[in-house]
């Protein structure tokens, strides 16, 4: 099958925001590069892979449990480890409870 588009654009995540600045600083600061911002919209890039977010500041509470769970490959697991406990995130399946790391944001 011919790709119909790069890669790095076919498939790419919109999260839903009540603060778009607030949700920019938290995916900057980690390692997340700021591509571009809008009025309610910005986009993010972790080597090329997009992260859409949308400000909708009406969203319903947040649910009791995480919507999605974000995969990044890092070689430096610990300096994240280090730094979402610095940050306060609520990690539902903390390092070493399965094969692979996961932090649910």
């Amino acid at each position: 099958m011919v790709p119909y588009v790069d890669p790095t654009e076919q498939l790419v995540v919109e999260i839903f925001a009540r603060d778009l600045k607030r949700s920019i600083e938290f995916y900057r600061r980690l390692g997340f590069e700021l591509i571009s911002e809008r009025a309610a919209f910005a986009e993010l890039a972790w080597e090329g892979h997009l992260l859409f977010i949308e400000e909708l500041p009406n969203l319903p509470p947040p649910a009791d449990f995480p919507q999605a769970n974000m995969r990044i490959m890092v070689p430096d697991v610990e300096d994240y480890w280090d730094l979402v406990t610095q940050m306060r995130v609520p990690v539902i399946k903390p390092i070493g409870a399965t094969m692979d790391f996961g932090i649910s944001l």
